[in-house]
C-alpha cells in the first residue's frame, strides 16, 4: 500500500485535474496515470456511462488491454445480463461505490462471473478492482482495474482509497463531456441508421450510412469487432426481451470528434417468436434529449434543476416561484448559483450553453432532407 502521503498527493492530483475543465481523453489518461502511481494495475478500462439509463456510452482502455477488443461482446453479455452482482449497475444500486474480487470472493475470483468466463482465462489478469464515477446518485461511469504476476490483490485499504476518488473522477467527466464541443463538419449527413446484431452477437447488415455512424464511435463495422457501446445495448435488449428490463435500453453518447448521437437497440423476432437478433438505430440527438444530461453534468442541487427546467421553458422568475412555492428572492439566489456552475451571466446564455452548445458551430447549415445538418 502507498504511503499516506503519496495518497493524499494522488487525492490532490486527481482533484484539480477534475476542475480543469480538459476534454474527456485527456483528463482521463491523465487521472489514471495519477491512479497509478497510488493502485499500481496492470491494465484499466474505463467506461463512461450514460446517466439516465446506467448503459455504457464509451470505453477506453489502457495498458495491458490497450487496443484489446476481441472480447468486448462477452463482456456486454456479462455485464448487462443481469448475473454479476459487481456489475457497474448493480454495484450503483447497491450503494457500492469500489470493490476488489479477491476481497467479493473471499479469495475465491472464480465465484465472480466476470473473472470465471472473461478476465481470467481470457487475459490471465488474477484479480479485478472497480470504481463507480458516483457523485449525488447518479452515475457517470467507472473504472476497472486489473493485475497479475506474484501479488495480484487489491487489498482493502486500496479499494476504501479508491472510493474517496469517485466524485473527482465523475466531476471530471461531467466536466470533460462539456469540454468537447463539436466543431463544424462533424455532421454526418445521412439520417438514422441501422445496424443488425445477430444471435452470434455479429453485426449482420448495415443499412446506409450506419458504419459512418460506427466510425464516429470509435470502431468498424466490418472487422467484426462493434464498439462497446453497442454490444452492451444488444446484452440490454436481450434482458429486455427475456423480461427482465422494463423498457427498451438506450443510450446518449458524445463522440470523440464532439456530436451527439442517440442509440437505442430493440430484440427482433421471427413469426414462431424465435430470433436473438437485435436492431439498434443510431441517430444524431436533437437538443431536447440531451439537456437533462447537461443539466446534471452541471452538478446543479435537485432545485437549480427545477429553476433550469423552467428557465428553458421561458419562464420568467415571478412565474418560477408561484410553480415551485418560493420567493423570487430565493429564486434570484438559484440563478446565480446556476450561472456560476454554468460559467454565465444571464438566462440567455444559459439558454443558448445548455441547449445549442454543441451545434452553433453548424448553425449556418442547411438542414439536409433527412432533418440533420447538411456537411460543410
Amino acid at each position: 500500500m502507498a504511503t499516506p502521503v503519496l495518497l493524499e498527493r494522488v487525492r490532490s492530483d486527481v482533484d484539480v485535474l477534475a476542475r480543469a475543465g480538459l476534454p474527456l481523453d485527456d483528463f482521463l489518461v491523465e487521472a489514471a496515470e495519477s491512479l497509478q502511481r497510488a493502485v499500481p494495475w496492470t491494465a484499466a478500462c474505463i467506461a463512461t456511462i450514460d446517466p439516465a439509463t446506467r448503459i455504457v456510452s464509451s470505453a477506453r482502455k489502457y495498458g495491458g488491454l490497450d487496443g484489446r477488443h476481441e472480447h468486448d461482446i462477452e463482456w456486454g453479455h456479462i455485464e448487462y445480463a443481469g448475473e454479476d452482482t459487481t456489475a457497474y449497475r448493480e454495484l450503483h444500486e447497491a450503494g457500492e461505490i469500489a470493490v476488489g474480487m479477491h476481497v467479493v470472493t473471499g479469495g475465491d475470483v472464480e465465484r465472480s462471473p466476470r473473472m470465471e468466463q472473461l478476465i481470467s482465462p481470457r487475459f490471465g489478469y488474477a484479480d479485478e478492482a472497480r470504481m463507480l464515477f458516483a457523485d449525488g446518485g447518479s452515475l457517470w461511469g467507472g473504472i476497472a482495474i486489473f493485475r497479475g504476476g506474484d501479488d495480484p490483490s487489491f487489498s482493502v485499504e486500496e479499494t476504501d482509497f479508491l472510493a474517496t476518488l469517485a466524485p473527482a473522477f465523475a466531476r471530471g467527466v461531467r466536466a470533460g463531456i462539456l469540454a468537447q464541443i463539436a466543431g463544424a463538419g462533424t455532421s454526418v449527413n445521412i439520417g438514422p441508421a441501422v445496424a443488425i446484431m445477430n444471435a452470434r452477437n455479429e453485426i449482420s447488415q448495415l443499412s446506409p450510412g450506419a458504419e459512418a455512424r460506427i466510425r464516429q464511435l470509435g470502431a468498424h463495422a466490418r472487422t467484426g469487432d462493434p464498439p462497446q457501446t453497442i454490444t452492451s445495448l444488444a446484452a440490454s435488449a436481450r434482458r429486455y426481451a427475456a423480461g427482465d428490463a422494463k423498457s427498451v435500453p438506450r443510450v446518449r453518447v458524445r463522440t470523440f470528434d464532439g456530436a451527439w448521437l442517440l442509440l437505442h437497440a430493440s430484440p427482433l423476432a421471427s413469426a414462431d417468436g424465435s430470433s436473438g437478433d437485435v436492431v439498434v438505430t443510431i441517430e444524431e440527438a436533437r437538443p431536447p434529449e440531451i439537456i437533462d444530461l447537461v443539466v446534471s453534468a452541471y452538478d446543479l442541487t435537485p432545485r437549480e434543476r427545477d429553476v433550469t427546467r423552467m428557465v428553458l421553458q421561458g419562464l420568467d422568475t415571478k412565474e418560477i416561484a408561484a410553480a415551485l412555492f418560493l420567493s423570487p428572492y430565493t429564486v434570484q439566489d438559484h440563478l446565480k448559483s446556476i450561472f456560476e456552475k454554468a460559467g454565465v451571466r444571464s438566462r440567455r446564455e444559459l439558454i443558448a450553453t445548455i441547449a445549442f452548445e454543441q451545434y452553433v458551430p453548424r448553425m449556418d447549415a442547411q438542414l439536409g432532407p433527412t432533418g440533420t445538418y447538411a456537411s460543410v
